[in-house]
């Protein structure tokens, strides 16, 4: 079905600049999607170090199984995504798939197949036809250059109605350094180490522990805390590539005080990515965002506060414009986490609803549901028992998500 463009989608896109040793093309090759780009290929420097965070499903596709095995080698040259069909429960032919990939892309790169990593997103149980991905990947390598940023990220959507891009410049040692992210998700996304596909490329000169230590302590602030249905991906993987080609000195360790500004900024393009994700919920009309303090500490606060996202009380409420404060309450009792039920406070848009356990006297609701019926919800939450905060990311539930899902493989 043709999905409509997010009523969230933002106005226009940053020009993503060009990263030194990335080269990057997208290419048509007909998986699943007729008339648009499915494949997205890398081409990185020699010695990119590499660091990655996968999910924790169980049932993880082959992709993810063969990225796990070797990012501990640290190293890597090139990447291959497809979209449409996600090689996930797919046994003993899913491995065969990745295998025939990888070898393929380190004889048309010249480098070795634990130098490649591979993604696959879309309808679980299916293959990606490998004639066809095999036939991609010199197509696309044809193709490469260094600004097809745009391109790449829409040869990555699935159900997404818009392509999500992010760029940052750091510094380290005074020199500038570049961050170009690129991710798609749409449905099927709960936190569990990432969400769906994200891919960040540096031009820093960073080691591969550097790598792997920042990637995963920004992930647990970003998309790690975005959420459109409770739903863990089969694919979930984020990477992040370090060309080393900036010329500033080797940082090596992430104690280091050169490292400060780079850390923040790519902390922010995760952040800016994952919002981009919640604004791009299957059937979204509303970015909800859920602030959470008071709590045992930040992982409690967590939890409560993706309780509350993930409720359907809540976000049917709030694509209702209802301000139905109740369920917040329920969704904070429910998350198994302390709270103090006489401290409770709830703000909706900046309005103090409850406090101290009970309504506010004298509450006047017009502002809430004023609030209520904007694009972008805020709701604060105190749960009164410690220091504990954290900050989510949402959007509503609509009938717009049961459209989608129930004619997704048609």
């Amino acid at each position: 079905m043709a999905l409509l463009v997010s009523p969230l989608a933002p106005a226009s896109f940053p020009k993503l600049p060009a990263i030194k040793g990335v080269r990057i093309a997208s290419h048509a090759a007909g998986i699943r999607y007729q008339g648009r780009s499915d494949v997205f290929l890398a081409e990185l420097a020699p010695s990119t170090t590499v660091g990655g965070v996968f999910t924790k499903s169980l049932t993880a596709g082959a992709p993810v199984e063969y990225c796990k095995a070797h990012l501990k080698r640290g190293h890597a040259r090139v990447l291959v995504v497809n979209s449409g069909n996600s090689n996930t429960f797919t046994g003993r032919k899913g491995t065969s798939v990745v295998a025939a990939t990888v070898k393929a892309a380190a004889k048309a790169f010249g480098c070795e197949p634990h130098e490649v990593f591979v993604s696959s997103t879309g309808v679980i149980g299916e293959l990606p036809p490998i004639d066809k991905v095999l036939a991609a990947i010199p197509d696309a390598q044809a193709k490469l250059s260094e600004d097809a940023w745009m391109e790449a990220a829409e040869a990555i959507m699935t159900t997404d109605t818009f392509p999500k891009i992010a760029t940052r410049t750091a510094k380290i040692d005074g020199v500038a350094v570049r961050l170009n992210g690129i991710c798609k998700g749409s449905g099927m996304i709960a936190p569990d180490m990432a969400t769906m596909l994200a891919y960040v490329f540096t031009d820093a000169l960073l080691s591969t522990p550097v790598v792997q230590a920042l990637l995963a302590m920004g992930v647990n602030k970003s998309l790690n805390c975005v959420t459109i249905d409770g739903d863990t991906s089969t694919s979930d993987t984020a990477l992040m590539f370090a060309t080393g080609q900036s010329s500033h000195r080797l940082v090596s360790s992430t104690s280091d005080p050169r490292l400060r500004d780079f850390a923040e900024k790519l902390d922010d393009l995760l952040i800016d990515l994952s919002k981009q994700l919640a604004k791009d919920g299957e059937g979204a009309s509303k970015f909800v965002e859920i602030k959470l303090k008071g709590a045992t500490n930040d992982k409690a606060a967590r939890n409560i506060a993706m309780s509350i996202a993930n409720s359907p009380l809540v976000k049917t409420a709030i694509a209702g414009e209802d301000a139905n404060w109740g369920r917040i309450v329920m969704a904070v009792g429910k998350a198994g986490e302390r709270a103090n039920r006489d401290k409770l406070s709830i703000a909706i848009g900046g309005v103090v609803i409850t406090k101290n356990g009970e309504p506010v006297e004298n509450y006047d609701e017009t502002p809430v549901l004023t609030h209520m019926k904007g694009r972008e919800i805020l709701i604060e939450v105190d749960v009164g028992i410690a220091l504990g905060k954290a900050t989510v990311w949402t959007c509503d539930l609509t009938h717009g998500y049961i459209d989608i899902n129930g004619s997704y493989r048609t």
